[in-house]
């Protein structure tokens, strides 16, 4: 797959020190863009990653900030523009979960999860769209969950928030398919990231029995994907939730 195109262009992925982000960043890079890597407090892991992806001959910057927070996504903003210039691909990725009945969180936990899954999304792409406007071109990119679609048990506001994740994702298509500025999300089934190590052995095997596969994705099969809606490769494609879950049930 010829990715040309992609070269020299400035790519953003927030909460991109591990896991998903780091797996799109890493395969991004690897297509030719210069990769902004973000995280709100894992420091030491977001300089590893960089560090791992100037090793890989991957022009990058690393910048510490929380996208929950609009005003420090316009520093965030800034400070790529300085370096970088304006954002070209923007990978809403950043996210945290919570296990547990809804009865039992409290009014701060949920307006976390919201806060970091959602209103995130809302912040940096209220931010990008001005400059894909002017230039006529630009991709945003989400990270949603297959739960955004039909809901999981005990994960009742991570679910509401990548549902609203889905809905945004439709909205915005339509809003800035004028511009030439395509917006798709990709639902994530099971990936294999810290944030499902929380499973025991057991839970692990019976979750995989669920899967066509019969096994967890990985966060370079996530990269692939994201590397295929950024390009030109999938240029009619757009207001698109595209479930990437290994045949679940």
């Amino acid at each position: 797959m010829d990715l040309q195109e992609l070269k020299g262009k400035t790519a953003l992925v927030t909460g991109s020190s591990r896991g998903i982000g780091k797996g799109i960043a890493f395969a991004l890079g690897k297509a030719g863009c210069r990769v902004v890597l973000n995280a709100s407090r894992s420091e030491k892991e977001l300089e590893q990653t960089r560090k791992e992806l100037e090793d890989a001959s991957i022009e990058c910057m690393a910048v510490l900030a929380d996208v929950s927070d609009y005003t420090a996504c316009k520093l965030l903003f800034d400070k790529i523009k300085s370096t970088f210039g304006n954002v070209d691909i923007l990978v809403n990725n950043a996210g945290i979960s919570h296990i547990g009945l809804f009865t039992d969180m409290t009014p701060h936990q949920w307006e976390q999860v919201l806060s970091v899954n959602l209103c995130s999304v809302l912040n940096c792409t209220h931010i990008a769209i001005p400059p894909m406007v002017h230039k006529k071109d630009g991709v945003i990119l989400n990270i949603s969950s297959m739960w955004g679609a039909v809901g999981a048990s005990c994960e009742a506001v991570y679910s509401a928030s990548k549902g609203g994740i889905n809905a945004f994702t439709k909205s915005m298509a339509k809003e800035l398919g004028p511009s030439h500025i395509r917006v798709n999300a990709i639902a994530c089934g099971v990936i294999d990231t810290a944030m499902n190590r929380c499973f025991t052995e057991e839970e692990r095997t019976e979750l995989a029995e669920e899967i066509a596969l019969m096994r967890f994705g990985t966060p370079k099969e996530v990269g692939d994907l994201a590397v295929f809606l950024a390009s030109n490769h999938s240029s009619f494609l757009t207001g698109q939730i595209i479930t990437l879950d290994g045949g679940m049930q």
